[in-house]
């Protein structure tokens, strides 16, 4: 989870609260923010423990009761979620501590790069033209690494979650604690831009579901992200879901219901 440039300001009294839970905490310093909540990367326990503070701010625009009723019930579905796929062995990171009235979560700082970037980072320099035949040697690593992510979307099946947002921006690809280095390939760096596991953040519209429809959705939101963000690696979507189907021992009637979404998507298309 890369920090980014955000402006700073003073956070909340009370995120100052954290500190009180856990006085070793760094203070709080604000990487990213969205209508929803602020993320923040702070320190848990030790202070060489980074971890991220998800905070969902009061919405003036709300009445207080039901805001604190939403607030507490979107913490906790969260939480339940990363707990269950964290158990089951999922990538995914752990949940620290939370406090259902202030509105906040810790849980574990992925360190790495978004796999949108490592996969940008791969096709940067590559020509817009399509490869011919002698090309496609190159595409072992980006095949590889959309292995690992069709892999990592059936484990998340698996346990029984749908994500609700399933895009390369909410996929980390974290470096193997047998990596040399640093653990943070540069911006720009091909070689290593696709190396790590692949691990699934960002779980605040997930859901627990076992529907062949709601995984079918999940899949298809990923297939649209990869043709809007990724189109030259569209092509290669194939192998996630080669992939999906060997961890997944129920995906078949999943991929099924995925042409029946697949079909919906086109008739909205044509229509409007």
């Amino acid at each position: 989870m890369a920090a980014s440039e955000t402006t700073q300001f003073a956070p909340p009294q009370v995120l100052t609260q954290v500190l009180t839970y856990d006085p070793a905490a760094a203070p709080p310093l604000l990487i990213s923010q969205g209508a929803e909540g602020r993320l923040y990367k702070t320190t848990h326990v030790q202070p060489d423990r980074p971890c991220v503070l998800k905070y969902r701010p009061p919405k003036p625009y709300r009445h207080p009761i039901l805001d604190a009723r939403l607030t507490k019930a979107r913490i906790t579905s969260e939480a339940k979620v990363l707990e269950r796929c964290y158990r089951a062995g999922v990538r995914v990171p752990a949940v620290y501590a939370l406090d259902l009235v202030s509105g906040w979560m810790m849980i574990e700082w992925i360190e790495g790069m978004t796999v949108r970037q490592g996969i940008n980072d791969w096709l940067g320099e590559r020509p817009e033209t399509p490869p011919s035949p002698d090309d496609l040697p190159d595409d072992a690593p980006l095949v590889d690494a959309m292995k690992r992510i069709g892999a990592a979307v059936g484990d998340l099946h698996r346990t029984g979650v749908v994500h609700g947002d399933l895009t390369t921006s909410n996929m980390m690809l974290r470096p193997q604690k047998n990596s040399q280095g640093s653990g943070q390939p540069e911006v720009g760096d091909r070689a290593k831009a696709l190396e790590g596991d692949v691990v699934l953040i960002d779980f605040g519209l997930a859901t627990q579901s076992v529907s062949d429809e709601d995984r079918a959705v999940d899949l298809y939101v990923l297939e649209r992200a990869f043709a809007s963000t990724h189109p030259r690696a569209e092509r290669l979507f194939v192998h996630v879901l080669e992939a999906y189907r060997g961890a997944f021992k129920k995906a078949s009637s999943v991929l099924t219901k995925l042409e029946d979404v697949r079909m919906r998507g086109r008739k909205r298309s044509m229509l409007g």
